[in-house]
């Protein structure tokens, strides 16, 4: 029988599952659920050393013996210090120690409770992974949980830290066997051919296989799951993802359903977007997907093939939608009008939004953390070291926020800035629920009354605006074909309500298929 405590049973079973055979064992009453489980395993040998400091040398010379990883169970308190010595000796000899301390709840930290200090970051940069487990209440926090071990044992070659809080009663020791545990795989760094060619037979091999690309952009994919996120027979059963930030939440939300996912990147990072990652694969995103998309070329995948049609059903639809004035007419129109040779940057909220619908070409956004603030900043300092014309489109908050993004005396004419101003976070309008706030419009949209006009001049910036459709469309051709050698805004002012029914319209535009109007199989 194993311990009661959800976190050290997803511990144990994900040692065992990463390969964790051998285990030194100190005593003390908060380490006794990891002790009892530890020694109930039968796939780990255990050895029982008193003194913290020496127990950290003996795992070391265990590891060293056997060229796996080694774990070392310690109590809170101090006795997690004691593994200092230890854990900078194998930091320096590259030896995997998997140090596992005992801690009291956090709320309990630097309150004069006994044997309490601040652990999870207590080893410092002799460890390559430092985590502190979460005592699950849920199926989120037991995702994250698991998340996290695999996090941790996924490195190898150097120590990590696993911190696991255990709140009373220790002594429970009920639960009939371990869980059956997502195990997160790294693997090799150097996408050999080997690798290369496993990651692709995967992806051909599957039932339902999905080739997804992050950032920059993915066109029209949330129009698409608009219309089958309730149909079992679009959802994935192998994803393989390129790494780079979703915009969608509603895409997200999709490929959740699927039964794996494989991530590509540069890092060999966990980053378990769709809550089903097995496998990180360390290299070359574009390496990866150029060689599936060679193999498509050879063999075509009917699952490929099926959302490929659906795709491209939704975007004859898009294009054959004709907003009324608003933002995403003003997108469009400018969009269709692109050229080759040019830089487009979207800043974040809805004008990325926007891109994901009509943007085919590169877009560059910042979607690191996706924050608002430094959108038109980024695309100015981007302006300033090529000679290719950068557009930037970017809504009214993010453009007064960042504004002094303008005062700047190396800006060129070859920057120019699409500004769509509709006097308020128009995102905001669309969340639903949010409207039943009296504070909707002032605190959370912030809502104004801001032209861009003032500032321009005082930066020497040429200024242009639209109030209307024909205004707007002729202030895009004039925008992007005019000589300057300073940059231009284009100030396109809409309503927020027509901008709400602009995406309301292209949604509904886009159920006339699901509902059997075009129907959505080729």
């Amino acid at each position: 029988m194993f311990s009661n405590k959800n976190n050290v049973n997803i511990l144990t079973a994900l040692l065992v599952q990463h390969g964790v055979r051998h285990a030194v064992v100190c005593p003390g009453s908060r380490n006794s659920p990891l002790a009892h489980n530890l020694n109930e395993c039968p796939d780990i040998t255990c050895y029982p050393v008193t003194d913290e400091r020496s127990a950290g040398f003996y795992a070391l010379g265990m590891s060293q013996a056997l060229g796996k990883p080694v774990a070392v169970c310690v109590t809170s308190g101090t006795a997690l210090l004691n593994l200092a010595p230890a854990v900078a000796e194998a930091y320096y000899q590259h030896v995997p120690l998997v140090v596992i301390s005992a801690d009291r709840p956090p709320q309990w930290i630097d309150q004069l409770d006994g044997q309490t200090l601040p652990q999870p970051d207590a080893l410092g940069r002799f460890v390559a992974k430092a985590v502190s487990l979460p005592e699950p209440r849920d199926e989120e926090e037991h995702w994250y949980c698991n998340r996290l071990v695999n996090e941790a044992l996924i490195v190898r070659h150097v120590p990590v830290h696993i911190n696991v809080p255990i709140t009373e009663p220790f002594f429970d020791f009920t639960t009939a066997s371990l869980p059956l545990e997502r195990r997160i795989e790294l693997l090799p760094s150097d996408i050999s051919n080997p690798t290369l060619s496993h990651v692709c037979c995967m992806f051909i091999q599957s039932k339902r296989p999905m080739l997804i690309a992050g950032q920059p952009m993915n066109p029209n994919l949330d129009e698409a799951v608009l219309l089958v996120e309730d149909d079992e027979h679009y959802v994935p059963d192998f994803v393989l993802y390129i790494g780079g930030s979703i915009v969608s939440k509603r895409v997200k939300h999709f490929l959740r359903k699927a039964r794996e996912t494989w991530v590509v990147n540069a890092t060999g990072e966990v980053t378990d977007t769709f809550m089903n990652l097995t496998h990180v694969v360390q290299g070359d995103g574009e390496v990866v997907a150029d060689q599936v998309r060679f193999l498509l070329e050879q063999q075509p995948h009917p699952f490929v093939q099926k959302w490929e049609q659906l795709l491209e059903k939704v975007r004859e639809a898009s294009m054959a939608y004709e907003p009324d004035y608003s933002e995403m007419a003003a997108v469009k129109y400018f969009e269709g009008r692109q050229e080759e040779g040019c830089c487009f940057h979207y800043a974040n909220s809805t004008a990325i939004r926007l891109a994901n619908i009509y943007a085919r070409h590169k877009v560059w956004c910042n979607r690191g953390v996706n924050g608002i603030d430094g959108s038109l900043s980024t695309a100015a300092g981007f302006s300033c070291v090529t000679d290719d014309m950068v557009f930037c489109v970017v809504g009214d908050l993010s453009f007064f926020y960042d504004s002094n993004a303008l005062w700047n005396q190396n800006l060129k004419g070859n920057f120019r800035i699409l500004l769509l101003n509709n006097g308020r976070g128009g995102i905001f309008n669309m969340l639903k629920g949010l409207e039943q706030s009296p504070a909707r419009d002032k605190f959370v949209a912030a809502e104004h009354h801001t032209s861009a006009e003032g500032i321009c001049r005082q930066n020497d910036v040429v200024y242009l605006k639209a109030e209307n459709m024909e205004q707007m469309q002729q202030g895009i051709d004039t925008f992007m074909s005019m000589a300057s050698n300073r940059p231009i805004v284009l100030e396109v002012f809409t309503d927020p309500s027509a901008d709400e029914q602009a995406f309301k319209g292209l949604h509904t535009r886009l159920l006339q298929l699901k509902s059997g109007g075009d129907g959505l199989e080729g």
